[in-house]
């Protein structure tokens, strides 16, 4: 095989690389904001839940959940199991919404009660006070944390090669059992170029975060 198709095979699999974690973040960011509204909620008995499955979900390695949905259902109910891919993006949506909630909690917890208190002085409703005083006060402060879980998941994705979902660490393997070992080495080319751009975009949205002296 000549080294452009070799390139190109890894190039495929980076797409599906950039599938996962597009589609992951798709699925965490909202549901994580959804989940960190949960662990704060006044009734005791949906912040307990809420809270243990977050304790179980950021306790466990993401590897052994991707394991459990992918081979659970079929081995516990004896019914056809999640396709693969599927199972991959179920897996990442969970964990990753968990690990956004706590950010985004500690985020929201961080605004001082004046601040709503003021908003309700001036006749605010609590949504207006959220999405108006609130939330790009958040955004400023959880940014630095979201970003970097946010570059781990890019690393993450190279997990779903466990139940042989073709990703680029997937292909880069298929060529090393073959006696190819350089496109195990030239991964490392794609994953640092996504991750270079990911750092250029949050530091160009920090700086415009900055009017914000938090």
């Amino acid at each position: 095989m000549t080294f452009w198709s070799i390139v190109a095979e890894l190039g495929e699999g980076f797409l599906v690389s950039c599938e996962i974690f597009f589609i992951t973040l798709i699925i965490a960011l909202p549901l994580g904001l959804a989940i960190s509204f949960g662990s704060m909620a006044r009734w005791k008995p949906v912040r307990a839940v809420i809270k243990t499955i977050v304790w179980i979900v950021r306790g466990t390695p993401l590897m052994l959940q991707i394991m459990i949905i992918y081979y659970a259902p079929g081995l516990l109910f004896n019914v056809r199991g999640i396709n693969n891919f599927p199972a991959v993006i179920i897996a990442f949506g969970i964990n990753y919404a968990c690990y956004f909630s706590e950010i985004y909690r500690g985020g929201i917890e961080s605004i001082s009660k004046g601040q709503y208190e003021a908003g309700q002085v001036l006749g605010m409703t609590k949504g207006q006070i959220f999405f108006r005083v609130v939330l790009l006060q958040v955004i400023k402060r959880i940014l630095p944390p979201m970003s970097n879980e946010i570059m781990t998941l890019v690393k993450d994705t190279s997990l779903a090669r466990i139940i042989s979902v073709i990703e680029l660490l997937f292909v880069a393997e298929t060529f090393t059992l073959r006696g190819i070992i350089w496109p195990l080495f030239f991964t490392a080319v794609f994953y640092l170029a996504f991750i270079g751009i990911l750092t250029i975009v949050f530091g160009r949205l920090e700086k415009k975060l900055n009017y914000f002296k938090v």
